[in-house]
């Protein structure tokens, strides 16, 4: 089967477009007008029957009267009536103009409650039974299928009802009938002459679509061509403003070389661009090495010739196995991760003379497709530097922090002071013992404010670390020998667990072993009712770790992030500084402090001290663990 050409395909859409609107309002058309005339019909046959009506109740108001008849005899009445009815002469007359003069009234009849005549246009029908006919409403309301095949389908009378009542009761009613004969002679010659004029629309609309649609689309060809010799490589036709009244193909054809201008001028911006990263590649301190995705290289940065050690020049273009070996480890590490096609998340390595880096491997893919690959190379030395100025800055953040709670706290007394100082001056001349109690109040919130101040000091004071090499065991009996005695009182089990093998650490003995102590007495006033508490002591990996591990209560979930804030505390008689302190020690020493807590099954801190070197080392992540405050 032959293609259709695009021109093609527009030109049928634009003319099927035209056909289809064309239909639609022929046909809101013609079905409002035929609504719109039995609407009118309905109206003039109601207005009739109403008319019939008052003619009815006044020959009934003046006759009805005059007669001996027993007027509670229903039979009696009815046969009264219906004589009434027949003998006026303005309702018969009324009855006869109404048929005679009306184009789409076929009968008029007046009929008692069991359906006989008792009055109608056609005198061979009196006093008899008069069929039911389906009321006009159901023409007047229906769809439009309905009433075409009412106008264009077999004769039928429909009928208009007006309910008659004497004395409150259903007395009868009014039936007017409207014969589709009639509406067919007066709706047919309009119906006929909408539908002409429709089809001869539709037919001129769709020769006007095809050929308006054929020729203004012609074009496209030449703009077709246009895009070919630009894509190509060819120069278009210099760029032109588009004058006032250009056609709508000229106004295309102008774009269009505007369209290759810019293409132009993006091409020469990204050899800008390029020069531009070639620069930024060559200043770059760590080793990057882009491949595509059969695994060749095309971006290399100055430094992965420190890493790689070999020019950037000679490296573009070949392949990963051209330029790595499994002789060294690092070659090892990259060949295998593009044997696997497998990323290598960061990690560490040492190269040929102790040096030491850093390096990743990531895979590009879009879609389920690669795309390449990315060498990352990093001094770990200079990373180290990196993060302990970073870490420094943490400190003297928290210390900040820490200061602006302390001020928070002297305020308090202060403001109280003052107060007390100016009730005390009201009452100096009286001795008695309200002065007294005020007098003991001042030197309370004095005491207090300076046992305040007295812990700023001693928490921001520059520290100067008396740093030994001591074997961590050592520090961990001495801390469970201390806590003895408290958790003999509280009814608490100490075990010491420690590793068989020496964990020697460079640090300040004191300040570890009050840092320690604090959080064992923590984790024994947490178990009031008795408990155990187990204190581990053992290598993980580059770092000695301390375990505390307590059977209490927990922590609660909305205290965990306030826990290392100083003055923070749970316990009625507790100071808010042991944790803080405990915090600070571990950051003088390069480590790391965590916890994870399970309410009513226990709490568990892991201290982490670096081992052999001042390297500070990082506390494993633990889940559920709370992160160190920044």
């Amino acid at each position: 089967m032959p293609r259709i050409r695009l021109k093609t395909k527009l030109v049928l859409a634009i003319t099927a477009m035209v056909l289809a609107l064309v239909v639609t309002l022929s046909w809101i058309y013609v079905s409002q007008l035929m609504r719109q005339r039995i609407q009118e019909t309905y109206q003039s046959a109601d207005f009739i029957a109403h008319q019939v009506l008052t003619g009815a109740r006044q020959a009934l108001e003046i006759d009805l009267e005059s007669t001996r008849i027993d007027l509670t005899d229903p039979k009696q009445v009815r046969v009264a009536v219906a004589e009434i009815f027949q003998s006026d002469p303005g309702l018969n007359s009324l009855l006869q103009s109404v048929v005679g003069y009306s184009p789409t009234i076929y009968d008029v009849s007046i009929v008692d409650e069991d359906g006989h005549a008792m009055l109608h246009t056609d005198a061979s029908l009196l006093d008899k039974q008069m069929p039911n006919r389906t009321e006009l409403t159901s023409l007047r309301d229906g769809r439009f299928k309905t009433q075409i095949d009412a106008v264009y389908g077999d004769p039928k009378v429909y009928e208009v009802r007006l309910p008659i009542q004497r004395n409150g009761a259903p007395f009868g009613e009014i039936r007017v009938g409207v014969s589709t004969v009639f509406l067919k002679s007066e709706l047919q010659p309009q119906l006929n002459r909408a539908m002409i004029f429709s089809g001869v629309s539709i037919f001129i609309s769709l020769l006007l679509a095809a050929g308006l649609s054929n020729l203004v689309l012609r074009p496209l060809e030449a703009i077709g061509r246009r895009l070919d010799a630009m894509t190509t490589g060819a120069d278009p036709a210099v760029e032109q403003e588009v004058p006032a009244g250009t056609d709508e193909y000229g106004a295309v054809n102008t774009k269009i070389d505007r369209l290759g201008r810019q293409i132009r001028d993006v091409k020469e911006v990204f050899s800008a661009l390029k020069e531009n990263l070639d620069q930024i590649m060559s200043t770059l301190q760590d080793g990057l090495i882009l491949f595509t995705k059969d695994a060749r290289i095309v971006l290399v940065s100055a430094s992965a010739e420190r890493f790689v050690g070999k020019q950037r020049g000679d490296m573009l273009g070949l392949t990963v196995e051209e330029v790595f070996n499994d002789s060294t480890k690092l070659g090892q590490i990259v060949l295998d991760a593009f044997a696997l096609r497998q990323s290598v998340p960061q990690r560490e390595i040492e190269l040929d003379r102790g040096r030491r880096i850093e390096l990743s491997v990531d895979f590009i893919a879009e879609s389920g497709e690669q795309l390449g690959a990315l060498l990352t190379m990093r001094d770990a030395e200079s990373v180290r530097r990196i993060e302990n100025e970073i870490e420094l800055s943490r400190r003297l953040a928290a210390i900040g922090r820490l200061t602006s709670g302390v001020a928070h706290e002297v305020k308090n007394p202060i403001n109280a002071i003052v107060v007390h100082l100016e009730v005390l001056r009201e009452k100096l001349l009286q001795i008695d013992p309200e002065t007294k109690r005020h007098m003991d109040v001042i030197g309370s919130e004095i005491h207090r404010l300076d046992r305040v101040v007295k812990t700023l000091v001693d928490f921001t004071r520059p520290v100067e670390l008396k740093l030994v090499d001591i074997d961590l065991r050592q520090i961990v009996d001495d801390v469970v020998a201390l806590a003895a005695p408290e958790a003999g009182r509280h009814t608490v089990n100490i075990e010491a667990q420690l590793d068989s093998d020496p964990l020697t650490v460079h640090v300040d003995a004191d300040l570890i072993k009050q840092a320690l102590l604090n959080v064992v007495l923590n984790g024994v006033q947490a178990m009031p009712e008795g408990g155990r508490l187990t204190v581990t002591a053992e290598r993980a990996g580059q770092a000695a770790r301390i375990q505390v591990e307590d059977s209490g209560q927990g922590i609660p979930p909305d205290v965990r992030d306030k826990i290392y804030n100083l003055y923070f505390t749970t316990k009625k008689s507790g100071s808010g500084i042991g944790l803080a302190m405990t915090y600070r020690v571990m950051q003088l020493h390069n480590g790391a402090l965590d916890f994870e807590s399970e309410l009513g099954r226990g709490t568990t801190f892991r201290m982490l001290l670096p081992m052999n070197d001042s390297v500070r080392v990082e506390a494993s992540p633990v889940s559920g663990t709370q992160q160190l405050p920044s």
